[in-house]
């Protein structure tokens, strides 16, 4: 406490609030203050300046606001790490040690199964027309061929630059520096970053054959989170399909609470299954985003996100200080993609091919006594001995995958995420070769 005094008497006098905050800021820019380290009492500090506790509380609502610090009732207001220091979760997942024979550790959708965007590239530029800087976000005719497509009626609606800049936006929107936000665990790695990024306390529940199990969901509900995080299409990475009955229940669990549902459909049509949703039973407190590029291509960086009016209006508001809008082209070619019926032929068959792969490759692997649950998406969450060892193992047999950590948050069995999809043949010798690696123990 007393070296902490005497760096901030070595700065400039400051009297203010803004000042104050400032005044630590430069403390722990300049490595006076690191990540851990505890802050004074407020009114201890007070009296030290001789400035009211009120300024004092206030210079910290500043600091809190910029990520600078933390409070806990137990710990006191200590420094927080800076969210960039360390490697975020997401840039751990793919495998890029070496060139593969056979990479595995993508998520993403095979390439050959993806509709060719020519045909409709060439229908887009024979009516481009002239728009304007002041032309409503989304196009009249895509808002409406997308809430007709919508599992419910949406009260608003807008369109971003893809999933996850979609789950950037509505996280933005709702969740303040020290929230409680649950999420699934396992769940998407870049879901995690967004969250730690924003300051929040993340609640990990745990998945059984129907989606969050309701024991752990009711728990953590009476914590009375900020917001609740659920993947409704094939979850990544446990392929886990949300069923309408446990999403009516989770409905019933948040009904009336200030919990805000955010749910995350990444898979889009080439889903087997038709789409779970809470909207149906919370249209005012969800935050829906149904993203394409599964469907599309990865390189269609589209999603459209509904939710309540101020929400989604908050979400456009933001975005004119930056992008703006996504770009209306991206938009017309989504809306000739829907209307192509050659492409819609070509994604029901990708659903298909997807299902038979994901189902070899999974019957081989339960064959082989590695335990997995085949559900829907593009992944299969492999339980190992070793999470290194079995990637390295892998990666030595010209295969990638993804190590199961980063997914996670709380430590639990060790997985690996296998893109079970991007498996074209010979189903048996990957099997092989994956029931190898897992069947390693670093014990």
């Amino acid at each position: 406490m007393q070296s902490f005094f005497l760096a901030l008497d070595g700065r400039e006098p400051v009297r203010d609030a803004e000042g104050i905050a400032r005044a630590i800021g430069r403390l722990v820019t300049d490595g006076e203050l690191e990540a851990g380290d505890k802050l004074p009492p407020i009114r201890t500090v007070a009296t030290h300046l001789g400035v009211s506790s009120s300024t004092v509380a206030a210079a910290w609502s500043v600091m809190r606001r910029h990520g600078l610090i933390h409070t806990d009732r137990r710990r006191g207001t200590t420094v927080r790490p800076f969210a960039s220091h360390g490697r975020n979760r997401y840039w751990q997942v793919p495998n890029t040690g070496r060139r593969l024979d056979l990479d595995l550790s993508t998520g993403t959708p095979d390439p050959e199964l993806v509709p060719p965007l020519e045909p409709i590239l060439a229908k887009v530029q024979a009516d481009l027309g002239i728009t304007s800087y002041l032309d409503p976000p989304v196009l009249p005719d895509l808002d409406s061929e997308l809430r007709r497509r919508w599992p419910y009626d949406p009260p608003a609606l807008t369109v971003v630059d893809g999933a996850n800049d979609g789950l950037d936006r509505v996280i933005a929107s709702v969740v303040r520096l020290g929230d409680v936000v649950v999420v699934e665990d396992p769940t998407y790695p870049m879901l995690l970053d967004q969250l730690e990024l924003a300051g929040a306390e993340i609640v990990g529940v745990a998945l059984d054959d129907e989606g969050p199990r309701l024991d752990e969901l009711a728990q953590a509900i009476d914590r009375q989170p900020a917001a609740l995080v659920i993947q409704t299409g094939g979850h990544n990475p446990t392929g886990t399909l949300l069923t309408r009955v446990r999403a009516k229940a989770i409905a019933k669990l948040v009904a009336g609470t200030e919990t805000v549902v955010i749910e995350d459909d990444h898979l889009g049509a080439v889903a087997d299954d038709p789409v779970v949703s809470l909207g149906s039973e919370l249209p005012d407190q969800v935050f829906r985003i149904q993203s394409y590029s599964k469907t599309y291509g990865p390189d269609l960086r589209v999603a459209a996100v509904t939710g309540p009016v101020d929400g989604i209006d908050t979400i456009q508001r933001r975005r004119q200080m930056g992008p703006g809008w996504t770009s209306r082209l991206i938009q017309r070619i989504l809306l000739e993609l829907f209307a192509d019926d050659a492409v819609g032929e070509l994604v029901a068959e990708a659903a298909q091919i997807y299902s038979l792969r994901r189902h070899s490759l999974g019957r081989e692997l339960n064959n082989r006594d590695v335990q997995v649950q085949v559900g829907e998406g593009l992944n299969l969450w492999v339980p190992v001995g070793s999470e290194q060892l079995a990637t390295v193992g892998l990666a030595a047999e010209g295969i990638g995958v993804s190590p199961g950590a980063p997914f996670r948050v709380q430590n639990s069995e060790p997985h690996i995420r296998v893109t079970a999809t991007n498996v074209r043949s010979d189903f048996t010798a990957v099997a092989d070769a994956i029931s190898a690696a897992a069947h390693l123990n670093s014990r």
